[in-house]
């Protein structure tokens, strides 16, 4: 089995590189902090009023167009402007992002500030647009 190994290195390089691309996506997932949630189920947990939507993208990303309602705090200010939503740590905090890793970044940084009902909208506001839902500016 050894000499198979040393034989075939380049094709199980490559085999075991594939698996690992494979399950990429659900590895990172898992390590992102916070459940992804639909267009649908944002826009109802938005209708029952105690939800805060976080936009952690840039301010020019910002200015172009988000989420109704939503509050604008970039990723790279997040650490230091926790405390100023302190009061949603019981509640839902939508994360929306561009569909980056900032969402998770963002996620992972509010569940380990004590933030206990945090999801990441899925698709980000690109699926936000697609599903033809109203952006303010």
């Amino acid at each position: 089995m050894g000499t198979f190994l040393l034989d075939n290195f380049p094709l199980v390089a490559i085999f075991l590189a594939s698996g690992v691309m494979l399950f990429w996506p659900e590895l990172s997932r898992l390590g992102a902090g916070g459940a992804e949630i639909g267009t649908l189920e944002a826009t109802r947990l938005m209708n029952q009023g105690s939800t805060l939507i976080l936009d952690v993208r840039d301010p020019k990303e910002y200015a172009a167009g988000h989420l109704p309602r939503a509050r604008h705090i970039p990723m790279a200010e997040l650490s230091k402007r926790v405390v100023e939503i302190g009061k949603y740590k019981d509640k839902p905090v939508i994360l929306t992002s561009a569909a980056g890793p900032r969402g998770g970044g963002a996620a992972r940084l509010l569940k380990n500030s004590g933030f206990t009902r945090v999801y990441r909208l899925k698709g980000g506001l690109a699926a936000w647009e697609q599903a033809s839902l109203p952006l303010e500016k």
